[in-house]
């Protein structure tokens, strides 16, 4: 059956890329300026939200400089210092002078589990995973590839049990975060492969983005039922945050997180490990399941609060999509509160031609702002998911643009009649 779905899905992703060279064509026009089609709710490279412009990749150089057989890693704005074993030793982001790493640990550490569940092999983590675990600390190779330029990149090779992995350590330019690439040929069986980050955090919980909001679990074992959420899930993003201070991972594909703490006995600080799932190895149904090659994206970013970490989520799992064109495109909306969030934008069924706009408040709390559309509006409503007309509490309107006054979380449907 995979065999089919992945021949569905590719076939339905080069219909969808030519429905979007078509729809940037009809935008741009044609001529030979690049123009970055920025269809995240968030501005990037100087492009606003639900834009098209020219990009301007604003910041210093990156320059990766060698140091006790690593690299720093240094745009300005954060600083990473990876070692000799291509493990991140340092992540400092100058606004608060604190190292997210904590000490004695590292970011970036690959551990191969021995997983063998009692039931549904395919399905189930049992804690016991934890008791058998290979870390791999040693790199067959650690060289830089990108400097000076818009990106300071360094490559890490090294072996998960047979399986080669290369990672991709990358920092860019005016960037708060720090980008990793790992590509696995996976060979393995009845494995685990974990990617995991001992943070200097004091964090009494955790955040993990599930779909227009995010849920908070304790990161402590105190009562049985917090012990059996040894492992969690999180969509785009975990944060975790201490008063005044945060570090989001953020990631492309991957569910799967465990979150521990722990007191060091050198300083009486506390060490907060978080963990991302990559990859596992079943026998059963497939004795051959995950076999192959897999590539995924992580992003670091310290000194973050939950409105990166939703940023940094988006970030990730879009990747900027670059186009040659005659002209720019204004913003299709325009929100006054970033914690107002367009998840959504599309044409309503009916084929009027009306735009059928959705948002969240994605930061927990109640958020006020206005939705504006840069296109011929005569009148703005709400409207349930099937886009019948229906009433919303904290929405009014005000001409051609809405006006929210959101709860947590809250969920809000618009229909812009052109």
């Amino acid at each position: 059956m995979h065999q089919d779905a992945e021949r569905n899905y590719a076939a339905v992703g080069e219909q969808l890329e030519a429905i979007i060279a078509n729809a940037a064509g009809a935008l741009l026009g044609a001529g030979d300026t690049d123009f970055l089609l920025n269809a995240a709710p968030h501005g990037r490279h100087g492009v606003p939200a639900l834009a098209a412009a020219e990009p301007v990749f604003a910041g210093q150089p990156v320059l990766a400089t060698e140091a006790a057989g690593g690299y720093i890693l240094d745009n300005g704005i954060i600083r990473a210092v990876i070692n000799a074993d291509g493990l991140l030793a340092s992540l400092v982001d100058y606004a608060s002078g604190r190292d997210a790493i904590a000490p004695g640990q590292f970011g970036n550490l690959l551990e191969l589990h021995r997983d063998t569940p009692n039931e549904w092999d395919a399905w189930d983590i049992d804690a016991f995973y934890r008791r058998n675990v290979v870390p791999l600390t040693g790199a067959r190779s650690v060289t830089v590839v990108e400097s000076g330029g818009r990106d300071a990149v360094v490559v890490v090779e090294r072996l998960a049990g047979s399986s080669p992995v290369t990672q991709r350590i990358s920092l860019a330019a005016g960037a708060g975060s720090l980008a990793i690439s790992t590509a696995v040929d996976w060979q393995e069986s009845e494995k685990l492969l974990k990617l995991g980050f001992g943070l200097d955090v004091r964090a009494d919980r955790s955040a993990s983005e599930t779909q227009f909001g995010h849920v908070f679990r304790p990161t402590h074992l105190n009562t049985s039922w917090e012990a059996a959420k040894f492992e969690i899930c999180a969509h785009r993003w975990i944060h975790v945050a201490e008063p005044g201070y945060g570090v989001a991972v953020s990631n492309s594909s991957t569910y799967g997180h465990d979150v521990t703490r722990n007191i060091r006995e050198e300083d009486g600080g506390t060490t907060t490990t978080v963990r991302l799932s990559l990859l596992r190895a079943p026998r059963f149904p497939d004795p051959g399941a995950d076999r192959g090659r897999h590539e995924l994206q992580v992003t670091i970013r310290p000194g973050a609060s939950i409105a990166d970490a939703v940023e940094e989520g988006y970030r990730t799992n879009l990747a900027p999509r670059v186009l040659k064109g005659a002209h720019g495109v204004e913003p299709l909306l325009r929100v006054s509160n970033p914690g107002l969030v367009v998840e959504a934008v599309k044409l309503a069924e009916d084929g009027s031609g009306d735009v059928i706009v959705r948002i969240y408040e994605s930061l927990g709390e109640r958020s006020a702002g206005s939705v504006r559309a840069d296109f011929g509006v005569s009148n703005v409503q709400t409207v349930d998911l099937l886009e019948r007309p229906a009433a919303a509490p904290g929405v009014t309107f005000e001409g051609a643009s809405a006006e929210l006054a959101l709860r947590p979380f809250q969920l809000v449907t618009l229909r812009f009649v052109r």
